[in-house]
């Protein structure tokens, strides 16, 4: 009888363990890809705990880095941080487009999802999908819609100029045409697009997890875990004339107008950002195609270095 009692304790101890690993909050692992490089940082590290699911590796620091804290990145509800470095929340409307950029060879438009809560004035929104417009070509990055979330599954579709792009679910794994490269940055659920010499474009596919719905309130029921897009966005060369949600955050001499005391500073002006579809560049303050090449920048500040060799963090260099 001991025996039988203890196998029974060891087999829900295993059921316990099986059910932990599964679990959907357990934390994303990353890892730093340049073995060359950097040599010394070769292993797998677990998310934080504050962004278990979207988070990349420095390599340089050799320790696991939200994704949402950097400049450029669109997370959650939806948070948004700009290029200028400040933190803002642009809220828009569920089941409508708005434009994230817009310049005179690239364009961004995003699709929210969201749901009312009871007693509540506004939605609650997340991006579901995102379109970008480049030359000639189209790109979709989305989330597909799902019930229970299984990390183990990949809830990410991806089209380029309106075919479909089929990816193996190993990290790593890579589609690239002569003019676009996507890679998976884990198994499942994780990409990275990049256009060489225009932009680069981390996607991350999350759900509202019943944890986050309670201490939120954001009334998530088991038929629909609004599984959506944490975004980051690194541009190489946008004009001066740029626009858009986060696109307006480039510019240089933009002064935020949000209210930065605020606990949430939110971005408003829902009416110029709006646009008829996710394709269409016709928001209020749309500049694709224009041609009006204004002032080149470099935008990521870690990069820059200007030819009169002047360096540093929020440097603006003019060709």
């Amino acid at each position: 009888m001991a025996r039988s009692g203890l196998a029974v304790l060891l087999a829900c101890a295993v059921l316990i363990l099986a059910a932990a690993n599964a679990a959907p909050w357990k934390p994303k692992k990353v890892k730093c890809h340049d073995r060359k490089e950097y040599p010394t940082c070769i292993h797998h590290q677990y998310c934080p705990a504050m962004c278990p699911r979207s988070c990349y590796m420095d390599c340089q620091l050799c320790r696991p880095v939200c994704s949402c804290d950097k400049g450029g990145s669109v997370c959650q509800d939806p948070r948004f941080v700009g290029g200028d470095g400040i933190t803002f929340y642009f809220h828009g409307r569920k089941d409508r487009d708005f434009c994230l950029l817009s310049d005179s060879n690239l364009h961004i438009n995003a699709h929210f999802i969201g749901k009312r809560g009871p007693n509540m004035t506004r939605d609650f929104t997340w991006v579901q999908s995102i379109a970008v417009l480049f030359d000639d070509h189209r790109l979709y990055v989305g989330a597909q819609k799902t019930a229970t979330w299984d990390d183990a599954v990949d809830r990410i579709a991806i089209t380029f100029d309106d075919e479909p792009i089929s990816l193996p679910t190993e990290e790593g794994a890579r589609w690239q045409s002569s003019v676009v490269s996507i890679v998976r940055s884990s198994g499942t659920n994780a990409v990275t697009v990049e256009v060489e010499g225009m932009f680069k474009i981390t996607a991350n596919v999350v759900p509202i997890t019943e944890e986050e719905s309670r201490v939120h309130r954001y009334g998530v029921t088991a038929d629909d875990c609004f599984a959506h897009l944490d975004l980051g966005f690194k541009f190489y060369s946008l004009t001066n004339n740029v626009h858009g949600v986060l696109g307006q955050t480039y510019r240089e001499g933009y002064v935020s107008r949000v209210k930065i005391s605020s606990n949430m500073p939110i971005m408003g002006g829902e009416d110029k950002f709006s646009t008829s579809h996710l394709h269409a560049a016709d928001c209020k303050v749309a500049r694709f195609g224009r041609g009006d090449a204004g002032i080149a920048l470099v935008t990521d500040p870690a990069d820059v270095k200007c030819s009169s060799g002047i360096t540093g963090r929020g440097i603006v260099c003019k060709k």
